[in-house]
């Protein structure tokens, strides 16, 4: 088994690398993520299947390249469109999404705005609800070609969405809201990859408040669907990262605090922890 990881070193950031039994391995003639998605899969994989010899130390972080763009798809699973309807003052738009041709998607975070493994994922000062929403995230180089799978934490502000569906963008796109990692599975070394399982938890000092599961299988549209979407009329130089939407959320009564710890697990690709730390108003003025 191996992945393609994304390592923090003395001089580079985001560079990308093959691990093995949590080593590190250079890939000849490929720096990041975006270098390894301008290639055609075939020359990509004879790139990446070469290499494992010459060792590189550094820190795991997200497994993206600082021109990476992260999207994701909503409502496609059953769950999410029965949820959806539960907190919108608006439920019919998300039972004509989910039976549309058009899927919904949405721009949803760049590289700085994306955190990895172990690392902290934020809730809105300003939201009254906050919910994970694990979502298993597919890979793709500028030619549409599907090259891996990883796991997205797409936190959402449920009751800021819940309000109206326009506010979708504040609900979803602030700092601290896109969780992506550990790494990246090699889509050829992923057996029936349309039928993974996803299990994902929630602990507050140290005791289990939530956990479901579900699996791929209850996706309501096909990966090639929502890559064929996410390609009209858009340009992708360096590829791009999609979440392909949430079939688990938490019930109404649920709702994400400081401290929390986000756990999303799926087979073959990997485990995802986050611990949850607030996102306050003034956010800009405290970055320096």
């Amino acid at each position: 088994m191996s992945h393609l990881a994304v390592i923090k070193t003395a001089s580079e950031p985001y560079r990308l690398v093959k691990e093995i039994n949590g080593k590190y391995f250079e890939i000849e003639g490929i720096k990041d993520l975006s270098d390894a998605l301008v290639m055609h899969l075939p020359v990509f994989r004879k790139a990446y299947e070469a290499s494992g010899s010459k060792e590189i130390k550094g820190e795991l972080t997200a497994p993206v390249a600082i021109d990476t763009e992260v999207w994701g798809a909503g409502v496609t699973y059953q769950r999410s469109r029965d949820a959806r309807k539960e907190e919108s003052g608006i439920p019919d738009v998300y039972q004509l999404v989910y039976e549309a041709d058009r899927p919904e998607l949405f721009f949803k975070a760049t590289a700085r705005r994306t955190v990895g493994h172990l690392s902290e994922v934020g809730i809105r000062a300003d939201a009254l609800a906050s919910v994970p929403e694990p979502e298993v995230a597919i890979v793709m180089n500028k030619f549409g070609e599907l090259i891996g799978m990883s796991i997205c934490n797409d936190m959402t502000s449920r009751n800021i969405e819940g309000e109206n569906p326009l506010y979708l963008s504040q609900a979803k796109i602030y700092y601290g809201s896109n969780a992506l990692g550990p790494m990246i599975r090699p889509i050829w070394e992923i057996v029936d990859h349309d039928k993974l399982e996803i299990y994902a938890k929630i602990e507050r000092a140290g005791s289990i408040v939530w956990q479901a599961e579900t699996s791929l299988k209850s996706l309501n549209r096909s990966f090639d669907d929502l890559i064929e979407y996410l390609f009209r009329c858009q340009y992708f130089p360096v590829g791009v990262i999609l979440s392909t939407g949430t079939g688990i959320v938490p019930p109404l009564d649920i709702s994400l605090m400081a401290g929390d710890l986000v756990t999303i697990t799926v087979d073959q690709i990997g485990t995802l922890v986050n611990k949850v730390a607030l996102t306050p108003e003034d956010i800009n003025d405290r970055i320096k």
